[in-house]
């Protein structure tokens, strides 16, 4: 988990994401991120590179339609 948190830290160095961490839900803990990638940047290939896919941690992929911000 901690090659997972650190290679969060270094899309979110990059750019890459606006936010990210763990959810306590009552149903269990699990992590979210939310990502700002250009058009061409393929969100699939993010995960692919995350250390826990290797380990078989289960992703999903949605897009958000449209982000409204404080501002």
């Amino acid at each position: 988990m901690q090659e997972h948190a650190a290679y969060w830290r270094g899309l979110l160095e990059q750019g890459r994401t606006v936010i990210f961490g763990p959810v306590a839900a009552p149903e269990g803990t699990y992590g979210i991120g939310i990502l700002s990638l250009p058009d061409d940047d393929d969100p699939e290939d993010v995960v692919a590179a995350d250390p826990v896919s290797a380990a078989g941690f289960r992703y999903e992929v949605a897009p958000m339609l449209q982000a409204v911000t404080r501002g």
